[in-house]
């Protein structure tokens, strides 16, 4: 007898699911739990915590997904709540722990994706934090394809020191200023006390805030939620419920997560992303999710965008101010209406209230010119992300130049096999300025899971070299990270790339302008270094960083798993 169709199948379980004889069981279980059968005929809503107890960036969560869940009941649903994972980037930062970092994406969206496919929820609220469990849970959607709304856990209010406004990039590069005595312990464990005074994500313009930024253009989320402080519990929880109320009303309507993925809000999330100063993480992940949505796009289409967008918000680390100011300025809003009107965002792409992007952002604030300016008067008159190509860099690369004055730079290469290295090179005195710092075999596969590079670069801005060296790395760079860094590198130097066979003193050659990035050796010399390498042995063989290196794939694909044909 030939097996039914699965979507038959499902659709046969949950017809039964209220009063049918073989599905008795399973509302036992309900009645456990305390849910009257009679509830099961509506919409069922799955809540997708992403709370964990190891940081502060999604310690609200638990708070945020029980207000979603009274949205939901209040619109006639029911909510079942579950949780998934989310690894703390800053703990792990510069510890073999950050491998974890970037493969938690995948976990994360697996886990969700699982969670659907077992209870069959007709509708998803996905409360996300921390810098991967967004493009996560976006990417889960975009796989299932459910109505869905995403709620943020918002950012945390930036610390003070005195009259100054600090955040933990000013504690990561008080590091490396403390290691050249240009700072002294006692001034560094104050810092460290102040720095983070709360629940909530990075209090810069870093990967989760940027990320947040993205929801908002994507117009998964209500507009101007997302970036409210997470210690605004009111407004917070009003947002968390007004999503679960919204969640139920997509599900009656029929609207899936796929119409806030497609091609055209993939390119205002770039758009806004670039506006806003935001972190080449934000490029990784709108490939990594436009995979997942079946959409095609490119890593030179979103710079393209990017590169032609001004900035126009004034944030840390690029800028002055923290997310908390930019909230109060308008926020997201603010900078899509301005996006809207210079038509760099597509302002006819729907909402998940129903409203076009332009409609939902009609009555923001005007452009303060402090913290978000005009694009006739932009913060930087050029796109802060661009895309750089060459002899280094065949299938590309990723650089952020809103955080740096330079946009070219030639100098020797000092090369290392790893980030451990590099920093502990960068502490001992032996970068000298004119360098480029390469460190390779931190690629999706060669690390695995290509870390950021936060401890390296804070401690050559706290050296006092960060404007006068460059760094080339086939790893990825954190929000908070400032000055002419290349990332992103491929291919990669684990799988063959041409930074695998770069060595101290070769000259290379950076420059956004032409968007070239190139080591100045002769086509035969650099073929015969390629053909005498060797790859380095693997440094896991068993579990998950082992299945993820034999699956992942290049950065310039969003670093994504992909099955063996």
């Amino acid at each position: 007898m030939t097996e039914a169709p699965v979507d038959a199948l499902r659709r046969r379980a949950r017809a039964g699911l209220r009063e049918s004889a073989e599905r008795a069981p399973a509302r036992a279980h309900f009645r456990a739990m305390g849910v009257d059968p009679a509830r099961l005929g509506g919409p069922i809503i799955g809540v997708a915590s992403t709370w964990t107890g190891t940081m502060p960036c999604n310690l609200n969560q638990r708070e945020l997904a029980d207000r979603v869940s009274e949205g939901v009941s209040a619109a006639g649903g029911l909510a079942l709540g579950f949780n998934t994972i989310a690894v703390s980037d800053n703990q792990s930062q510069g510890t073999p722990g950050m491998r974890a970092s970037l493969i938690s994406r995948e976990v994360i969206a697996d886990s969700i994706e699982l969670m659907v496919h077992a209870h069959d929820f007709d509708g998803l609220v996905c409360v996300v934090g921390c810098d991967k469990t967004v493009p996560a849970a976006l990417m889960a959607l975009a796989r299932v394809d459910k109505p869905a709304v995403v709620v943020y856990s918002g950012p945390m209010r930036a610390g003070r020191l005195g009259a100054r406004e600090v955040t933990i990039q000013d504690v990561w590069e008080a590091v490396g200023a403390e290691e050249r005595g240009l700072m002294s312990r006692e001034d560094l464990d104050e810092l460290e006390r102040v720095a983070c005074p709360g629940a909530g994500t990075c209090a810069g313009h870093f990967t989760a805030n940027t990320m947040a930024v993205a929801i908002d253009c994507l117009g998964i989320a209500c507009a101007g939620d997302a970036l409210v402080p997470a210690d605004e519990e009111e407004l917070k929880g009003e947002a968390a419920a007004r999503a679960g109320t919204l969640a139920v009303q997509l599900v009656e309507q029929g609207v899936t997560a796929r119409r806030f993925l497609d091609r055209r809000a993939l390119l205002n999330a770039m758009a806004g992303i670039a506006a806003t100063g935001g972190s080449t993480n934000g490029v990784l992940h709108l490939l990594a999710i436009a995979h997942e949505a079946g959409v095609p796009l490119t890593l030179e289409e979103l710079t393209g965008v990017a590169s032609c967008t001004p900035v126009i918000a004034n944030l840390a680390p690029s800028g002055r101010w923290m997310a908390e100011d930019f909230h109060r300025s308008g926020g997201s809003r603010a900078v899509i209406r301005e996006l809207v009107r210079g038509r760099h965002v597509d302002g006819e792409a729907p909402t998940v209230d129903g409203r076009t992007l332009a409609e939902a952002t009609a009555d923001a604030p005007q452009p303060d010119g402090e913290v978000v300016y005009t694009l006739k008067e932009p913060f930087k008159p050029t796109g802060a992300l661009h895309a750089l190509r060459g002899n280094l860099a065949p299938e590309g690369s990723l650089v952020k130049v809103s955080a740096t004055t330079r946009r070219s730079h030639r100098g020797p290469a000092r090369v290392f096999e790893s980030e451990e290295s590099c920093t502990d090179g960068v502490r001992a005195g032996l970068v000298s300025e004119g360098d480029v710092l390469v460190v390779r075999y931190e690629g999706p596969a060669g690390g695995p899971g290509m870390r950021e590079m936060l401890s390296v670069t804070a401690s050559v801005v706290g050296a006092g070299i960060g404007e006068s060296v460059a760094l080339v790395t086939d790893g990825r760079f954190s929000g908070a990270t400032r000055g002419l860094m290349v990332g992103h590198v491929a291919p990669e130097a684990a799988r063959g790339g041409p930074l695998a066979v770069v060595r101290d003193g070769d000259v290379i050659a950076i420059d956004v302008d032409e968007g070239t990035l190139v080591v100045e050796l002769d086509d035969r010399e650099l073929a015969e270094r390629l053909a005498g390498w060797e790859p380095p042995p693997p440094r896991y063989d068993v579990g998950v960083f082992a299945r993820y290196r034999a699956l992942v794939s290049s950065a310039s694909d969003g670093a994504v798993l992909v099955p063996p044909r």
